[in-house]
């Protein structure tokens, strides 16, 4: 018996949440690793407090027990191995915040990760990579990103990146290309476990061991963290991540991998503005032009959801 498939308003509702707290955890992330003179040992450190999280749901849950023990029985055979690797994009993703976040504003990071994730979205549509299958590349899903991008564009006007390092704008345009693949990778393990729990658990699983192998590395090269993060909500971004990786799993089946994309880039960009307000960067655009960026995002992600082809077939236009 397959589940009644949720209003489209509701899943681009969930994907604008994802949106909202994938900026908050940049800022929690990036807030810790500029405490503690680490962006590898912050990421590894909410990378790392998830997994503890949904390792304790899954052991708790029957769903979840049930799902691991699919997982098991399928990993290698009816489950390929590069769906278990999703992990590795979010790693990135929490890296690239302890890293830059706290030098240049949500806002800017949001303006790469926005880039990579709207070009990498249309991509795996068009490819059928995501749990959706082959998505259409319409005129208006393909206007609507080209409208975001736009946003992008506005987003980076005035001085803000010239005072910012060329790879701090670089590694969230992968990052963000890296999210939309990781969305589309872990909707379609969610399908295979029937667990969107496990699913985040094992994107869990390989970033916090790719970031744990990072942050040795960087421990041998440059040494340690420098100092140390006391303030308790430092500590909350993994817990954050949890929910979010797992509500995008559960939703890309329903809006196919560039709509989660677009809705997310919503949630990013207005709640950057708010988040910049409070706590301003070193660098960053205005707040008339990220709110200007904001309104024309929103205009892109009207754009690429309205079904405008059927509105005007039924008007017999």
């Amino acid at each position: 018996m397959t589940r009644p498939r949720p209003p489209a308003w509701i899943a681009m509702g969930g994907a604008v949440l994802v949106g909202v707290m994938t900026a908050v955890q940049a800022r929690i992330n990036g807030s810790l690793g500029l405490a503690l003179g680490d962006g590898f040992t912050a990421a590894v450190i909410s990378f790392g407090s998830g997994l503890v999280i949904l390792a304790v749901l899954c052991a708790i849950l029957p769903e979840g027990r049930a799902a691991i023990a699919r997982l098991v029985t399928g990993a290698g055979k009816t489950i390929p191995i590069w769906m278990l690797l999703g992990g590795l994009a979010g790693a990135l993703t929490v890296a690239t915040q302890g890293l830059a976040v706290a030098t240049i504003g949500v806002a800017l990071f949001t303006v790469g990760v926005v880039a990579g994730q709207t070009v990498s979205g249309l991509v795996l549509d068009r490819a059928g990579y995501g749990p959706a299958g082959v998505v259409a590349m319409t005129l208006g899903r393909v206007a609507g990103g080209a409208i975001v991008l736009a946003a992008v564009v506005l987003c980076l006007a005035g001085e803000g990146p010239a005072n910012a390092p060329w790879w701090m704008l670089f590694l969230p345009f992968l990052a963000g290309a890296g999210i939309a693949w990781q969305q589309a990778t872990n909707g379609r393990l969610r399908q295979a476990v029937g667990s969107p729990l496990v699913a985040t658990l094992v994107n869990f699983l390989g970033g916090t061991i790719a970031l744990a192998i990072a942050a040795l590395v960087h421990l041998l090269i440059g040494g340690g963290p420098t100092g140390t993060a006391t303030e308790p909500w430092m500590y909350a971004g993994g817990a954050i991540g949890v929910v979010y990786i797992f509500l995008s799993a559960a939703l890309v089946r329903h809006t196919g991998v560039l709509l989660l994309g677009l809705g997310s880039v919503v949630g990013l960009l207005a709640t950057s503005i708010v988040l910049d307000a409070l706590w301003p960067p070193l660098s960053g655009p205005s707040f008339g032009v990220a709110l200007a960026a904001v309104v024309v995002a929103l205009v892109g992600v009207i754009v690429a959801v309205v079904p405008w082809r059927r509105r005007r077939a039924a008007s017999g236009t």
